[in-house]
């Protein structure tokens, strides 16, 4: 990654406005290896964002002034997502229905689609929940059902991509956002939304666009109203940041060569391996079967404490409310998951 950054920094060093052939052709490479990674049908259909929040904003940005579309979202939704949409529904931008999860914490396929009812204007869902791990069951009856009710389903895989493979076409999913910080190995600041191509034929409008949809953009005319590109460039933004698709690069490369599938079984057997060991110690967890996402979590109110306690001893976990996080990598050697589960047994002991 930090050959990639330099690369596209001495493009501007050497070339100044001559960089823009380099960095035009990366945006290009950028999106193509994320519509590998998504089974995108082309590259076209992936709009370069910094965040996935940004891609929501997108979305609803689509919606005329004149009518308040109904949005129907999962309780469970990262705070990238849950603040913008909590925030349009305050100034009475959208009228949102949060899907409430079960009394053992999981969100029901029924329950959704109850909420969807028979009139929808946009569902919001993770494919993983970024705090119990949870993997919906049918993401493509929920789109199937927000179809039938006259809406368009826009799908989260920030925590599934990169760790299980994700087709937006097998399931038909209208949009969907995502990023590099997790799985794709990329860090903050090169996020995408996706577009399905039959939302780009002019018939979907965003506000959020700038100089960059433009059909000319380097001519400088300015037409009124202006003329945009065709297909996904259409909702492109203002300048856009080119060093974060060189600071993904790497990652995106190497998961292209391993690929989603064998890291989704390889992790798998990881996640089995470390639930295992927890058990050893007396300590219960829920990881390593289908229905789950990349990571292991023990649930306690003292996760946070845990975390903190798990990091003094060089061993890096995350908290999420009472859902401590342990996600083994590829790099993680089987001592390492032998360690961490000890480690998490003593202080639950203590």
């Amino acid at each position: 990654m930090d050959d990639d950054v330099r690369e596209g920094l001495a493009a501007w060093y050497d070339g100044m406005g001559g960089a823009w052939d380099a960095w035009m052709a990366e945006i290009a490479a950028h999106r193509q290896r994320l519509a590998q990674l998504i089974a995108a049908p082309r590259s076209d259909c992936i709009v370069p964002k910094t965040s996935a929040g940004q891609g929501l904003r997108a979305i609803l940005n689509t919606f005329e002034r004149e009518h308040v579309p109904r949005v129907v979202a999962l309780r469970g939704e990262f705070d990238s997502l849950d603040v913008i949409l909590r925030e349009y529904a305050r100034r009475a931008r959208i009228e949102l229905t949060f899907v409430e999860p079960g009394t053992i914490g999981r969100f029901e396929h029924a329950d959704i689609v109850a909420a969807i009812g028979g009139n929808v204007d946009l569902v919001v869902a993770s494919e993983v929940v970024f705090n119990t791990g949870q993997r919906l069951d049918d993401v493509a009856g929920l789109v199937r059902a927000a179809h039938a009710a006259g809406g368009k389903l826009l799908l989260d895989v920030y925590h599934s991509l990169g760790a299980m493979p994700v087709d937006v076409v097998a399931d038909d999913v209208d949009f969907a956002v995502g990023g590099s910080y997790k799985y794709l190995r990329g860090g903050p600041g090169a996020a995408f939304l996706y577009v399905h191509p039959r939302h780009l034929d002019g018939s979907l409008r965003t506000l959020d666009i700038g100089w960059f949809a433009k059909r000319d953009r380097f001519s400088y005319e300015r037409p009124d109203p202006p003329v945009f590109a065709e297909g996904g460039d259409g909702f492109l933004e203002s300048t856009p940041p080119i060093i974060t698709c060189y600071q993904a690069r790497a990652g995106q490369r190497l998961l292209l060569a391993i690929g989603p599938a064998r890291i989704r079984e390889y992790s798998l057997r990881q996640q089995r391996r470390l639930v295992e060991l927890l058990a050893q110690h007396r300590v219960a967890s829920t990881g390593g079967t289908p229905d789950r996402g990349a990571f292991v979590v023990v649930e306690s109110p003292k996760a946070a404490q845990w975390c903190a306690a798990l990091a003094t001893r060089g061993i890096v976990t995350d908290a999420r409310g009472q859902w401590l996080r342990l996600c083994p990598d590829v790099l993680t050697r089987d001592a390492d998951l032998v360690t961490a589960a000890a480690a998490v047994g003593e202080i639950a002991r203590t």
